[in-house]
């Protein structure tokens, strides 16, 4: 963990094992209640000293982050690789994502600002009426396994531009780069109370953090059943919930088959599926059915799975046995529920294989629940209500994609679809860290994004000024 600045040694020690080989990388120490304590207190410290802190300070301290990541490219890729299991160019990828969300935060630092509020709409008046945006106080940032790195900076990056203290839960199996990143901010100028990083599972540390009501804010990314716990849990705080989803994406027999099935290539299997918008449902016009499940066969097939360390893998491991247990269910249930197994299906050490399912029920968990595996469901449809009415029959709303040439059918989906993000020609797996980015229904609550993420880390406060006589 990291208090006040430094790395912190604890006799009980948290075990971080590379998911491709199960080899030991590296031993952290345990959060402790008495932690938690410690934790909160320079939170506030560090909320007093940061809300009184220029923006122009606030902002150049993220931008100097971010040449630390940037320095530290390789060092930080290399880190996320073997800790999560992505592949080395994954890894790279994300590293420059989160480079440039603590670059966008900066901006937010920069651009943070109140408006004027009219006075005189019930008649003429000598007062005059603005708000400002303030810090809330302590923002209690807890990110997941999968992007440990960029997850993390959507959420502490605007907390520290708009002059928050924080205290950051990285994910129990994936806190290193999470701790590096806490180390980049310090070496780039930002208070040592500024931030702390506690390491220890939710259900103890987390917990203990989320019921604090010193705590103003919670940001969680991470699964619906997890979501649902914090809030039952948290009190009177403000939230941003980023939870689960099981995306899906719509064919038209006018879209161009072969670059489709390039796209979900990528969207369903980057991570191996584990990504909260990996595409995990496709439906596709009847009629192309039959020859856009050879394009989509023939792409999967070629995936090269293996060592996420080498250059050319193109999919790595799961990230631990629960997962791979969990993936191998949704299969069989899928069977049950007369879907035919098209690739895949099972696993090789540490690694599930691409899996392709067509014209399951839609009753049947791959279509109903997040896998968060490297498997894709292909089902048919006739019309454009059949389709409308599938891709909404979930709990989850978080993005779509669209692939047709018809502005008409384009627009219709994206009025009627229920989802935080539709995509018309593009996977729902697409994201630039700019955009407002959140769910409807139960895939979430609030938006990230730095610009957006800013505005739910801040409140209004209103000040009025009256003439005197």
């Amino acid at each position: 963990m990291f208090i006040r600045g430094k790395r912190v040694i604890r006799d009980k020690k948290i075990e971080v094992y590379n998911p491709y080989n199960n080899q030991l990388v590296e031993e952290i120490g345990l959060s402790t209640e008495n932690d938690v304590i410690e934790a909160i207190q320079i939170a506030q410290e560090g909320y007093k000293i940061l809300k009184n802190m220029p923006a122009g300070e606030r902002a150049k301290i993220l931008e100097r982050t971010a040449k630390i990541i940037s320095d530290k490219r390789e060092e930080f890729a290399r880190t996320i690789c073997l800790e999560v299991g992505k592949t080395i160019n994954e890894a790279r990828t994300e590293v420059d994502r989160a480079i440039n969300t603590i670059k966008l935060s900066s901006i937010a630092a920069l651009n943070l600002k109140g408006e004027t509020v009219r006075m005189d709409l019930s008649g003429q008046t000598n007062k005059i009426g603005f708000y400002l945006r303030v810090p809330l106080g302590i923002v209690l940032a807890i990110s997941p396994f999968n992007f440990p790195l960029n997850l993390s900076c959507h959420k502490i990056g605007p907390a520290i531009a708009a002059g928050n203290g924080v205290i950051f839960k990285p994910a129990t199996k994936t806190p290193l780069s999470g701790l590096m990143l806490a180390q980049a901010l310090i070496e780039a100028g930002l208070p040592e109370q500024g931030i702390s990083v506690l390491v220890g599972p939710g259900s103890t540390v987390g917990m203990m953090l989320v019921r604090a009501p010193e705590i103003r804010k919670v940001s969680f990314t991470g699964s619906l059943e997890v979501g649902e716990t914090i809030m039952k849990n948290c009190g009177m705080k403000k939230v941003t919930m980023e939870l689960g989803s099981n995306s899906a994406v719509v064919v038209f027999k006018d879209a161009p088959l072969k670059i489709v099935a390039k796209k979900i290539r990528k969207g369903g299997y980057t991570l191996a599926g584990q990504v909260c918008i990996s595409i995990q449902r496709v439906y596709v016009e009847e009629e192309i059915a039959d020859e856009f499940l050879r394009e989509l066969s023939l792409e999967v097939g070629q995936i090269k799975y293996g060592d996420p360390l080498l250059e050319d893998t193109e999919m790595g491991p799961m990230i631990d046995e629960q997962a791979l247990k969990k993936a191998e269910e949704f299969v069989e249930d899928a069977r049950r529920h007369k879907g035919i197994l098209i690739l895949g299906g099972s696993r090789v050490g540490t690694i599930f294989l691409p899996t392709i399912i067509f014209d399951v029920d839609e009753n049947a968990r791959i279509i109903q629940e997040e896998a968060f595996a490297p498997m894709v469901a292909v089902n048919k449809f006739k019309t454009i209500e059949e389709v409308i009415d599938k891709v909404n029959n979930t709990k989850y709303g978080l993005q779509t994609g669209i692939f047709t040439k018809d502005i008409n059918l384009a627009l219709r989906c994206a009025k009627e679809i229920e989802s935080g993000g539709v995509l018309i020609n593009e996977i729902p797996t697409f994201r630039v860290d700019n955009m407002p980015y959140g769910g409807m229904k139960r895939s979430g609550l609030g938006r990230e994004g730095p610009e957006f993420a800013i505005r739910e880390m801040t409140e209004e406060k209103l000040i009025i000024f009256d003439g005197v006589e």
